[in-house]
């Protein structure tokens, strides 16, 4: 069975092959949120079929959604041994603004051993590294450790609005023993990290509606409500002076943190003041009583994302605006239930409600929080496969952000999610400049190698 220094051998000597089909792979602007870009999909959707294919995985098909396909295969010729669902994302975020970028988002280049591209971390690069892992494996040993099944979207960079149906109307062809997923990142630079828990999601848009049409603030201003006023009226409600919200209920479900999850993240020593130069304020903001590690992994949220209302341009115009808005967005944490923090959304927004206007509130995706006890057999596995390549401890965090089909997988197939990712904070996802470090590309194939062949060690009912 494959060792470490079989693998280590097998990536060396293809190094060059397998960067260049990440760069082809890297090519084709798969955005999933833009029209104009439907047919990428399907080519990147016939792209990873055929690389599954090469692979040797069997019953590969591009299978249709509601929206853009999915692609999958499997091979299930390891008896006795764990199903591996393996789950990652073929589409990508647009661009915007593409004058900040120093190479173009689509021609994939390598500078100070880091590949720039859109995808290259969030996720393209990421799901690829398990594809050269089976290979790997296959070219060592003429067959897997385990068994393996490819589930790969085109629609999480918008919320996976077709996906839950699919596992749902799937699920027998999904069963497996854990799901594997590297949509997630390091620690820090060397510094390996399973993140067992998720924020979820749910978001708000409030449109304030006054009087029929802007109004003249000479004549009319201080008899009649200015919408922009009963709007900011209604956001200073949400929280008080030091961000604790004040939606009544909010709180009420919410999982408080464990003793040793506290510990454990002490035991992280982060550093507050390199968040503040990071993200360039003098001074952290947030809920008394939790360190910012715990603000942002396993508090939930309630954020203003904008406003919008009234006059904006150059200089003054006096008028009294009849109508604003604001979006609004939660990150919600275990126990906590997204229908129910939108009703509580409602009341509260219709409790405050200031006299002299009418507010409609429009709801945006929900996706529900997740969380794994960290001491499950194949999250340790995990952790001593990264270890072997990084030879440090790996840390156990949570996730400040959501990925809202982690909660469905868990719901509907009932099995453990591991959270193995190799990007890193720094790495610009979403953003201009989108990169990923080549030093977690290789070291990160030898530990998904590891991992695979350690889970050969498991039998299923092992893992129940």
């Amino acid at each position: 069975m494959a060792n470490l220094q079989q693998l280590d051998a097998y990536f060396a000597e293809h190094r060059a092959q397998h960067l260049q089909e990440v760069q082809d792979f890297l090519r084709i602007p798969s955005i999933s949120s833009l029209s104009e870009h439907k047919a990428d999909m399907t080519t990147a959707a016939d792209f990873l079929a055929k690389a599954l294919t090469a692979i040797h995985m069997d019953n590969v098909a591009v299978l249709p959604t509601k929206g853009h396909p999915v692609v999958y295969g499997e091979w299930l010729h390891a008896k006795d041994k764990p199903t591996v669902l393996f789950y990652g994302h073929y589409d990508v975020q647009p661009v915007d603004p593409l004058h900040l970028w120093d190479s173009a988002p689509f021609e994939p280049t390598i500078r100070d051993n880091k590949l720039f591209a859109r995808g290259a971390s969030d996720d393209k690069g990421q799901v690829y590294m398990h594809l050269k892992t089976i290979e790997a494996l296959f070219a060592i040993d003429g067959e897997l450790p385990v068994n393996i099944k490819f589930l790969i979207e085109g629609e999480e960079e918008i919320g996976s609005p077709s996906l839950t149906a699919f596992i749902e109307e799937n699920k027998d062809k999904l069963a497996s023993d854990l799901i594997v997923i590297s949509d997630t990142g390091l620690y820090a630079p060397g510094k390996p990290a399973i993140c067992y828990g998720l924020r979820g999601l749910t978001g708000v848009q409030i449109d304030v509606r006054g009087a029929k049409g802007d109004l003249h603030s000479g004549l009319y201003g201080g008899g009649v409500q200015n919408a922009i006023h009963a709007l900011t009226e209604i956001l200073a409600s949400f929280r008080d002076e030091h961000g604790t919200i004040q939606v009544e209920g909010f709180y009420d479900n919410v999982l408080p943190l464990t003793e040793e999850e506290r510990a454990a993240y002490a035991a992280l020593n982060f550093n507050e003041n390199d968040i503040k130069e990071e993200v360039g304020v003098t001074e952290l903001f947030g809920e008394a009583g939790y360190s910012y590690l715990e603000q942002t992994w396993a508090r939930p949220t309630l954020e203003v994302n904008g406003v919008f209302g009234g006059f904006s341009g150059e200089g003054i115009k006096t008028v009294l605006p009849a109508q604003a808005g604001a979006k609004i967005s939660c990150r919600l944490v275990p126990n906590q239930d997204p229908e129910e923090i939108v009703a509580l959304l409602r009341a509260h927004i219709e409790k405050h409600k200031p006299v002299g206007v009418e507010v409609e509130i429009s709801e945006f995706d929900k996706g529900k929080p997740y969380l794994t006890p960290f001491d499950h057999p194949v999250i340790q596995a995990a952790s001593a496969s990264y270890e072997k390549v990084y030879q440090v401890p790996t840390a156990f965090t949570r996730g400040g952000g959501s990925i809202p089909i982690v909660a469905s997988f868990d719901e509907i197939l009932q099995v453990p999610v591991v959270l193995m990712g190799f990007g890193l904070s720094s790495e610009n996802f979403h953003a201009p400049n989108e990169h990923f470090h080549l030093e977690n590309f290789d070291k990160g194939l030898r530990v998904i190698g590891d991992y695979y062949t350690s889970l050969s060690n498991f039998k299923p009912a092992d893992l129940k």
